[in-house]
């Protein structure tokens, strides 16, 4: 069985998504109507010549889709656009990536030049630390990249929706660490009970939270209480630093710590709380029979009202 629609004489065909879109369906945050899923189709239709990144700023455009500074929530319209497609209900353009991609697609350069010099010092003697948020043009961002590809076991995945992406250095200018916060995760029961909110308040504020993907300490750095102390004085920063580049603040920080690997020590010596563990189960294990690393759940509040500030 086929849905079939028919723009300027031509008669294209979609194949019935294996998993039906119920009505009102929720997904980044945005409820879509069967009129929402139409447009889409549309659009993909008329204009083969679009790329994903056209499409996702016209579907912006047409729903007044933005963030609190009133820019265009051009990643969200994308992740939402891969969340369909992996739901069956659209097909995108191909990607079309120039350079050597890494595992998730993302180019890297084979080689970047940067200083290795062993720095072991004391923590007080790099102080103060400097914080640069790297943005979009930055001649930076290259090198942020690669770090994390090079010398983080997880690498550097394409960064989708609101992200921050921080490069510390000390206060001579030397670097020290790279840090990426993302978008939190959709549903994890230990953090959403911590906090205490039901589906609809968590799909509602999912926004007001951040998740600290990576934290690299960069491999020739050896400085004693480096990372806790990086993490509280970036915690500090976080919400203001957020605002600055989306128009609105966080009210919570998380981090998943797999426990194979690491026990979190920089994390709660910075103070934040162990909130539970994940179940080992990946969000794409539909029959529950996959496997996955389990992690600690740890949080960190910015501040002190943040539950009522989350569930209103």
């Amino acid at each position: 069985m086929r849905n079939f629609f028919i723009f300027s004489g031509l008669k294209l065909s979609f194949p019935v998504s294996l998993f039906p879109m119920k009505e009102g369906k929720v997904i980044q945050g945005r409820c879509l109507s069967s009129s929402d899923i139409g447009l889409i189709r549309s659009l993909l239709a008329e204009h083969t010549d679009w790329n994903r990144s056209r499409l996702s700023r016209e579907l912006c455009q047409r729903w007044d889709w933005r963030n609190g500074k009133g820019l265009l929530k051009d990643m969200a319209a994308r992740t939402l656009l891969l969340k369909l497609e992996r739901l069956g209900e659209i097909r995108l353009p191909l990607r079309d990536q120039p350079g050597r991609p890494n595992r998730s697609g993302l180019a890297i350069p084979d080689e970047m030049a940067h200083e290795t010099s062993t720095i072991r010092e004391g923590l007080g003697r790099l102080r103060p630390l400097r914080i640069d948020r790297i943005e979009a043009g930055d001649q930076r961002l290259d090198l942020f990249k690669y770090l994390l590809h090079r010398y983080h076991y997880l690498g550097h995945q394409r960064c989708v929706g609101e992200n921050l992406k921080l490069m510390v250095s000390d206060h001579s200018g030397r670097l020290l660490a790279c840090m990426l916060f993302g978008s939190a995760a959709w549903k994890v029961k230990s953090r959403d009970e911590f906090i205490g909110w039901d589906r609809q308040v968590r799909e509602q504020n999912l926004a007001k939270l951040t998740n600290n993907t990576r934290l690299l300490i960069l491999p020739w750095v050896q400085v004693p209480h480096l990372a806790s102390h990086l993490l509280s004085l970036v915690c500090r920063q976080l919400s203001g630093l957020w605002m600055d580049a989306y128009g609105h603040g966080i009210d919570l920080v998380e981090t998943f710590v797999e426990r194979e690997r690491f026990r979190g020590t920089c994390y709660r010596a910075a103070g934040w709380v162990h909130a539970g563990a994940t179940t080992g189960r990946s969000r794409n294990d539909v029959n529950q029979t996959l496997s996955v690393p389990v992690k600690d759940v740890l949080l960190y509040p910015l501040s002190p009202d943040f539950r009522r500030r989350l569930c209103i």
